[in-house]
Formats: structure tokens, C-alpha cells, sequence
């Protein structure tokens, strides 16, 4: 039975601390690890954040960033005519295509474009119709309703 006391670490999980400072035998005796001169060696030694040794550090290497980003963009999500196509459906809206993870649920609007064909008869509610889609879908029978 496996006692409390009996648990050990697996082997080569732990090692020994090294010991600073310990004489020239010890291999980190006399400057104990921190080179010769210099502003590492010496005591009270810290550096700020972001600090390269008097080198230009990166952050102000890099340049600036231009520009911004909207954070009232409305995002649209564009389907091709041929993509209405393979949809099993008599209306098809905005709120479907999320329902059925066709478009994102982030956007706010649906466009319809031209790209393709159609052969079926469907109702579109979009808030943009191409000419070119709104001419294929009214050939083939459909409906086209802007929102």
C-alpha cells in the first residue's frame, strides 16, 4: 500500500539549488555567476521593464500604429446567387441564415450578389440586391423584398 510518506518526485524532476558564492571549487565561487564588470555585477542592480542595456529598445523601434478602428461598423454578410441555390428554403432572410450558420451572427445586414445562377423559385429579404441577382431571381420565378 502506498503511504503519504512513500510519494516521490519522478527521477530528474529535481535538482539541487545551486549554491552562490561557495569557493573557487564549487564552480560558482568568486563573482557567483555574474561575469566580470559591469552594471549586472554590481549590487542593487535592476532594470525596468523593456530596458536592452542602452540599446533602443523595441517598443520604440517599432513604428507607430495609423489609423483606427470603428467600433460602430455595422458588419454585412454577402451571398452569391449561387449560394442561394443549394438553400432548402421558400424565404430566405438574415435571421435563416444565422439559424442555420450560414453567416455570421455578428452581422447586421445581408447583400445579396450576382454571382452564378438560380433555377428556383425563393423569396429574398435583403438590405442590398445587386441588379444583376435581382434579375436572376425574378427569372426564375422568385421574389426579392429590401428590408
Amino acid at each position: 500500500m502506498l503511504s503519504l510518506e512513500d510519494i516521490r518526485p519522478n527521477e530528474g524532476a529535481t535538482h539541487a539549488k545551486k549554491r552562490k558564492g561557495r569557493g573557487i571549487a564549487s564552480g560558482h565561487g568568486k563573482t557567483s555567476c555574474r561575469g566580470n564588470n559591469g552594471e549586472g555585477q554590481r549590487s542593487g542592480n535592476s532594470h525596468k521593464r523593456g530596458f536592452e542595456g542602452g540599446q533602443m529598445p523595441s517598443y520604440r523601434q517599432m513604428p507607430k500604429l495609423k489609423g483606427f478602428k470603428n467600433k460602430f461598423r455595422e458588419v454585412s454578410y454577402a451571398i452569391n446567387v449561387s449560394r442561394l441555390a443549394e438553400i432548402d428554403a421558400e424565404v430566405i432572410d438574415l435571421a435563416y441564415l444565422q439559424e442555420n450558420k450560414k453567416a455570421p451572427s455578428t452581422a447586421v445586414a445581408l447583400r445579396i450578389l450576382g454571382n452564378g445562377e438560380i433555377s428556383k423559385a425563393v423569396v429574398v429579404k435583403a438590405s442590398y440586391i445587386s441588379p444583376s441577382a435581382k434579375e436572376k431571381i425574378e427569372k426564375a420565378g422568385g421574389k426579392v423584398e429590401l428590408i
